[in-house]
């Protein structure tokens, strides 16, 4: 391990700590070093706080005069929110900064490090295994293609079955598999089903308890026949919800669930598939600042967006139980023809979680990149 690595790892340590809370903004964390001794640290906190660095400088007041600033993305030199961050380190006279990754921001990239270097300030990119880049992989998304990180999860049993042939699937996963479910809702922009699991299953789709965000509740609902008695319905004065439907959605039905405090969205005459209506719809919540979305079946929407090649990260909790027959699996669609075209998932991990296995990661697809 360099002489870098430690002080990097315990920033990105720091940054995750914002998860949940900074977005859209990216997590950050900062180091700061002076003759080997760690003399400050700080993360973003929250949107619209102060970032990373300047937390950093606050606790090393004096100390951070000639120190190194270990920091997991390139400071900001731009006025947004806050003031530049490049300029709170000029002015604290730090003598070098290593920049994790290089922030994907049009207005920022390289314009911090630039700033810096101009100040005299010595600068240098931490090379590394990529995770200061994959701490802000939701953030890059949405700056580089303008819409949100998308999460698929599903539970299922050993036998790869989403509910039995007669529909029932409460419950697959355990308490501890539902837990995890609940935390993962808690940091999210937006939690998706289909029209169908909102038929049958009737639910809630909160974070119990309440986490970081309030996630906004979407259903795909082609001709808006989303029941007014469903709890979703009953319950949007208390957490948003949206039904995303096609342009050729009856009015008579988008009027009623309007009337009854549901955000009603039509995807444009010319989105015909499922394929384009998940387009139209992520582009529509990239406009709206979303940055982690959260699918949470069934298997037809997973099957299309997975068609539409816009699933980022997997969340998979198995449960040690046969039900056989023609349940559904979890991804439908048209799914790929070879075996040799199977999508991997990497950063992966595994986890036992009562009797349950918990199998997460990123996808790894570079058609879908």
């Amino acid at each position: 391990m360099n002489d870098n690595s430690r002080p990097m790892q315990r920033a990105i340590e720091l940054a995750r700590r914002g998860e949940g809370l900074v977005e859209p903004n990216p997590m950050v964390g900062c180091v700061l070093v002076r003759n080997g001794n760690v003399v400050g640290e700080g993360w973003h906190q929250r949107f619209g706080g102060a970032h990373a660095e300047i937390e950093a400088l606050a606790t090393a007041g004096a100390a951070a005069h000639g120190a190194t600033a270990f920091v997991t993305l390139e400071p900001c030199a731009h006025q947004g929110q806050t003031p530049p961050c490049t300029e709170a380190l000029i002015a604290a006279h730090v003598a070098r900064v290593v920049v994790g990754c290089r922030d994907p921001n049009p207005v920022v990239d390289g314009r911090g490090i630039g700033a810096l270097r101009a100040a005299g300030i010595a600068v240098e990119l931490f090379e590394s295994d990529g995770e200061a880049a994959a701490l802000i992989a939701p953030f890059t998304k949405l700056m580089n293609r303008g819409r949100p990180w998308v999460i698929a999860k599903w539970a299922m049993t050993l036998d790869g079955k989403l509910a039995a042939a007669s529909g029932d699937s409460r419950w697959i996963s355990g308490e501890e598999s539902r837990a995890v479910v609940h935390r993962l809702r808690g940091r999210m922009d937006a939690i998706v089903v289909g029209r169908g699991t909102a038929e049958h299953d009737d639910p809630l789709l909160t974070a119990r308890p309440v986490g970081a965000r309030t996630p906004t509740r979407i259903v795909l609902d082609s001709q808006a026949v989303l029941s007014l008695d469903s709890q979703l319905v009953r319950t949007a004065s208390e957490a948003p919800v949206l039904l995303a439907a096609a342009a050729n959605a009856p009015e008579s039905r988008c009027h009623a669930l309007r009337e009854a405090g549901v955000e009603v969205w039509q995807a444009a005459p010319t989105a015909l598939s499922a394929s384009d209506r998940w387009l139209s719809l992520l582009d529509e919540l990239g406009r709206r600042r979303m940055t982690n979305v959260l699918v949470e079946g069934g298997a037809k929407v997973l099957g299309a967006l997975l068609d539409a090649h816009e699933i980022d990260e997997v969340h998979a909790f198995i449960a040690p139980r046969f039900v056989g027959g023609a349940g559904p699996s979890p991804l439908a669609g048209e799914g790929l023809p070879t075996m040799a075209q199977a999508l991997s998932l990497v950063d992966r991990c595994v986890e036992s979680l009562g009797e349950d296995l918990y199998v997460h990661g990123r996808l790894k697809s570079e058609k879908a990149r």
